[in-house]
């Protein structure tokens, strides 16, 4: 095997950590080759190289630096995926604002998100508008529970009830001001568990 290029080993480490302080995660073993410009072969060779020098911690495709394991500090980096209706349904935003590192101790396993409230619908449930609330990414509601929910191709923020005897889904609004939305069908695509807000 040829030596390994040391300038190339230090543009790795560079690259991961300027991907991470970025998107939150460490790329895949093929981002990394794209992002370099070499091919996928190489840049496993290089990685698994450099764990043996350790350089870095290269272990069943995740890639660990030294500065992202001292970031990593109980928190972990979720993404602001946009705004949601507090009020009637509004067609949710799909791009990534930003990232924000939250505790890990408020999640528990599973996927989560975030989304900025827009709207007052949900301020009985203390939930205002702009405040940031987080969301565990699932398919599946208990009744009562605060949802992201889509409805005609727009997501809502509400609390979900059945209507068993009616066959209806009801998303009922926590402000007096606004009507129940009352469907046949809506898809469920997360959770919420946690409101941050602004003081």
């Amino acid at each position: 095997m040829r030596t390994k290029n040391e300038a190339l080993m230090q543009e790795i480490v560079e690259e991961v950590d300027e991907f991470y302080s970025l998107r939150g995660r460490t790329p895949t073993t093929r981002e990394l080759a794209d992002m370099l410009g070499i091919s996928h072969t190489t840049v496993i060779r290089y990685l698994q190289d450099m764990d043996a020098r350790k350089m870095l911690d290269y272990d069943n495709g995740k890639i660990v630096t030294e500065k992202i394991s001292k970031s990593q500090d109980g928190t972990v980096s979720v993404p602001l995926v946009g705004s949601i209706s507090c009020g009637q349904p509004l067609l949710s935003e799909e791009s990534v604002e930003s990232y924000i590192r939250i505790p890990t101790e408020w999640l528990g396993s599973g996927e989560y998100f975030l989304l900025r409230a827009n709207g007052n619908s949900m301020v009985d449930a203390g939930i205002d508008d702009e405040d940031i609330v987080i969301i565990r990414k699932t398919s599946e509601a208990e009744d009562g529970d605060i949802v992201v929910a889509l409805v005609d191709n727009e997501n809502t923020l509400k609390r979900l009830y059945r209507d068993e005897k009616k066959r209806k889904i009801v998303l009922h609004p926590e402000n007096p001001d606004y009507d129940d939305i009352v469907v046949d069908y809506c898809e469920i695509q997360g959770v919420a568990v946690k409101v941050l807000k602004d003081l």
